[in-house]
């Protein structure tokens, strides 16, 4: 099967050996992003909320990009810094997702990159 990688400059740039996403016949990978602005490279200033709405519009750009969008997600994983925003992260992501959302698990891990305090990966299929 077909493997394409995914680039975009409407959101932030790999900062490491890795994709902003990978295509694979009618599957869409992508990457974990985190809450930074695609124009500056920096974290994006806010609390988790605003964070959130930066990480979600990073990964429907690149959706965008790769012939698809975050209407056709079908996991997402979100890592929290803080278990505690979760509150917070999740009236975020109901916006984005306000019907038939993505199957999702949400986990608390140790540090997230760059001081991040969310970051979100997720599987979609093409349009």
């Amino acid at each position: 099967m077909e493997r394409r990688i995914i680039q975009t400059d409407n959101a932030p740039k790999a900062i490491g050996p890795y994709s902003q996403a990978i295509r694979s016949g009618e599957l869409i990978f992508c990457a974990g992003q985190i809450p930074l602005d695609p124009a500056t490279m920096k974290i994006v200033e806010g609390d988790v909320a605003e964070q959130t709405r930066r990480v979600l519009t990073n990964l429907g750009n690149v959706l965008e990009s790769a012939g698809s969008s975050l209407r056709r997600v079908v996991k997402t994983t979100v890592f929290l810094a803080n278990l505690d925003d979760f509150k917070a992260m999740n009236e975020v992501y109901a916006e984005f997702f306000p019907q038939q959302p993505p199957a999702r698990s949400t986990v608390q891990v140790a540090r997230l990159p760059a001081g991040a305090l969310v970051e979100i990966e997720a599987i979609a299929v093409t349009n």
